[in-house]
């Protein structure tokens, strides 16, 4: 009664589309740049006008327009993005949990993450903030996450980047100190940084194979592995196949939902993260303390309260996450 589901029709480049009689939506060019901007700015004027206490949530927009939205608005209304800053405080949450599951601390954690649209630079974005709070600067929490694109590691020494992806590129000394540079690839990466967590937005069936899981596992004695992408179709990693090559030892998260494992006579869990356990309750929680913004700080309290819900008799069968 509540809630109101809005779609911004700003047009299609789709020539089928734009020539089907059938076709509901606006006939017209895609909107771009300044009048993209303009109609949005409309929009959320007349929301603000006639519900000056709503909150608003983005959902599904392409990720450059995602993160400009989002920082565009965020002092002027309430709103957030789910697939920026709900996906990553429950991929935090998970990490969070995986450190109590092992034994470890945050401050001990190599993330690598693979894939670097909304979904992937939002976790990284929320890693960052997470790793400076419990005192992981300089050079050592740029070791601490690395963020790999389509065209290799994300580091200065590129010619172009993505400004979003800035603050989170390897300065070029350090890559080279590894041996890697901003056209790395995967396999290239994992070797050299070593990582404890593996973290997978691409949308490529399989990208995680038997090859890199095993040399992960050559490094790590818990590794945990988050293949994010939906549908099951997409994973980037089918769960028993990570289970077998690392001798069920990995902890690991999905995208999509999968079922337990059977491996030498132990049920191994697979834990689904879902963003539905955070942005529901981040939403609620600012309408009723009339919040005038949502900060990263609320999503960091989310996944710290996510993660501490998860019950120790979980944690020893592999679980990250607490029942649905």
């Amino acid at each position: 009664a509540y809630t109101l589901p809005i779609s911004l029709d700003v047009g299609t480049d789709n020539e089928r589309l734009l020539n089907d009689d059938m076709y509901a939506g606006w006939r017209h060019p895609r909107l771009r740049g300044d009048e993209y901007y303009e109609l949005v700015d409309e929009f959320v004027d007349g929301v603000s006008r006639r519900w000056p206490k709503a909150l608003l949530q983005w959902e599904d927009f392409k990720k450059v327009n995602a993160f400009t939205l989002l920082d565009r608005y965020r002092d002027a209304i309430p709103s957030f993005n789910d697939d920026i800053q709900g996906t990553a405080a429950v991929i935090v949450a998970g990490i969070l949990a995986a450190c109590r599951a092992t034994g470890t601390k945050l401050s001990d954690q190599r993330v690598m993450l693979v894939g670097a649209g909304a979904a992937g630079v939002g976790i990284a974005r929320h890693l960052h903030h997470e790793m400076e709070e419990v005192g992981v600067t300089g050079d050592n929490l740029y070791r601490a996450i690395c963020l790999l694109d389509t065209g290799g590691l994300v580091a200065h020494d590129r010619d172009q980047m993505d400004e979003h992806k800035h603050a989170l590129a390897w300065p070029a000394e350090l890559a080279a100190d590894h041996g890697l540079n901003g056209s790395s690839g995967v396999a290239e990466v994992l070797a050299a940084v070593k990582p404890t967590v593996l973290i997978g937005t691409t949308g490529q069936p399989g990208a995680f194979s038997e090859e890199l899981i095993r040399i992960m596992a050559s490094n790590v004695e818990r590794p945990v592995v988050m293949a994010l992408s939906n549908p099951t179709a997409k994973t980037e990693a089918i769960p028993s196949d990570v289970f077998a090559w690392t001798d069920g030892r990995a902890l690991m998260a999905t995208g999509s939902p999968f079922d337990d494992v059977q491996f030498e006579g132990k049920t191994l869990r697979v834990s689904q993260g879902n963003n539905v356990y955070v942005f529901p309750g981040v939403g609620l929680g600012a309408i009723i303390t009339g919040a005038r913004q949502v900060t990263d700080g609320m999503f960091a309290a989310a996944a710290n309260a996510l993660a501490g819900l998860v019950a120790e008799e979980g944690l020893d069968e592999g679980v990250l996450y607490p029942p649905l």
